[in-house]
Parts: structure tokens; sequence; C-alpha cells
């Protein structure tokens, strides 16, 4: 059975599965769906036709499936879907959906907010992504499958961050991050590759080896960018994370053009490279 404190308050209507735990304080709204072993610790507002998934921790102050910051929205009937097992801290926010995207806010299994992040509606984080403290997240942001984002970092919206991608705290990011690329500074800037999260999700050094090359190529080197894409592919197109870069940055429904490349700025992060991600 679920466990409800008595000063929680719980709408009719709202679902609430086996071993759910609501503490003090909590609200949940009417079209809610807390799916088996959810726990709201406390002081938790949970709205709108909002589902988190088993396992979901919610902790103090944090909201989610309230309407989204979107002049143009008139309480349509939006979504907001947590994925199994997603750890979200202090204050963190997540929108629902607003009736110009998808009609979804997505955050994926595994995930974590940390303290005061923030998901705008229509955003969608892939499984296994990380948000620092102070995240901000415009909307309509996507996110791939275990990225970080550093925190106090700002995301413009309509940005796609590619799958494994790592931006640096306090990052301004006004275009899109490419799958494996690790970002700093504001305005934000390309200055390697993810290598120490690629090797952690099984990566070989030889395709770690190539994925320098192909950065080197089409990051560093001069030229035109469609004909260094098209060596790319030619040369290195046989490797799956190559090809995973490939489908992204030709991808139709892009909005926004990829990030530029640039340096670290000093003073460096404290760590050495390999350390930091940095992979140039």
């Amino acid at each position: 059975m679920a466990e409800i404190h008595p000063t929680a308050a719980v709408a009719p209507g709202a679902v609430i599965g086996a071993g759910c735990r609501v503490g003090p304080g909590c609200v949940i709204g009417p079209d809610v769906v807390l799916e088996d072993d959810v726990e709201l610790i406390a002081h938790v507002v949970v709205d709108g036709h909002t589902r988190l998934g088993k396992g979901v921790r919610v902790f103090p102050f944090a909201t989610i499936g309230m309407a989204p910051q979107d002049l143009k929205y008139k309480n349509e009937p939006t979504r907001c879907e947590v994925g199994a097992g997603t750890l979200v801290r202090e204050g963190a926010t997540i929108h629902r959906a607003s009736v110009g995207g998808g009609g979804v806010t997505v955050v994926g299994a595994g995930c974590m907010l940390m303290a005061t992040a923030h998901v705008a509606h229509d955003c969608v984080l892939g499984d296994g992504v990380i948000l620092a403290n102070n995240v901000m997240l415009g909307g309509h942001v996507h996110v791939g499958a275990g990225a970080f984002i550093g925190g106090g970092a700002a995301v413009h919206q309509t940005v796609r961050v590619g799958r494994l991608a790592m931006v640096s705290g306090l990052a301004g990011v006004t275009n899109d991050i490419p799958p494996f690329g690790y970002v700093f500074g504001l305005p934000a800037r390309l200055v390697g590759f993810n290598k120490i999260g690629l090797l952690r999700r099984g990566a070989s050094r030889d395709q770690l080896r190539t994925l320098r090359s192909v950065h080197n190529l089409l990051f560093k080197d001069v030229g035109e960018f469609a004909a260094k894409l098209a060596e790319v592919e030619t040369r290195f197109g046989a490797d799956p994370l190559v090809q995973e870069l490939i489908v992204f940055v030709r991808d139709p429904s892009r909005r926004r053009q990829l990030v530029r490349p640039g340096r670290m700025a000093a003073p460096e992060l404290g760590g050495t490279d390999e350390e930091n991600g940095e992979g140039s």
C-alpha cells in the first residue's frame, strides 16, 4: 500500500502506485500518475497530466508538471513524463509542454536533476542525463542520453545537446553540441570531446583515436565544412560513433548551427585533460 502523510493533499482522480511514499505538505493534482515506489519526500508539487515512473524520488520544494512559462499557453492538456529511477533534488522545476511542441516534456530514466535545475516546456532528456545545480534549459531543448551539463550552465531554447556530450559549468550554450562534444565558456565553444565518458561506456581506444581524428578534421582543419564532412564519412563512416555524429550534423530538423570550435580558456579546470574530459 502507498504511504500518504495526513498533511499531503491528493486530488481525487490521482493514481498512486503500490509502495509510494507521499510526505508532508505534498500536493498532487487530479491527472497525476505515480507509478510504484515513487517517493515525494516533502513539500513537492506534482500537477497537470504528469506521470512519474517507478522509483522516482523527489526532494522538497521541487515542482513537476506545472504550466509552462509560455504566454501562448491557454491551459491545454499537455503532458509531462519522468522516467523510472530519476532523482529530482531540492527546488528543481520540470514544466509540462506547450502546444507549440510535441505536447510532452520528457525526462528519461535514471537521470539526476540537482538542486534548482530547470527543465522548460517541451524539453526532451534522454536516459542518464545529469543536470548539475542551477542548470537552466530553455524550451524545446533536446539532451541526448548520458550527457552532463555543469552547474549554472544556460542552454538556449531549441538547442540540441548530443549523446554523451559534456557542458562545463557556467557555460552559455546557444548552438547545437554534437554527440560526445565537450564545450566550455560563455559563449560556449567546442574544445574537445568527452573521452572519459566514452571510456566509461565501453568505447575502445581505437574508437577514441578515430574520434580525435574526426574532431580535428571537422573542427580544427581549415576548409569548407560540407567537404570535410564528406571526407569524414568516406574515411571513418564505418565506425558507429562517427556515423552517429554524422547523422546528428545532417539532421534536417536541426534549428540551430553547430557550436563553434575554440580553445580552453584560462584558468584550467584544475585536473589533467583526461580528468576534465578534454580529449583534443
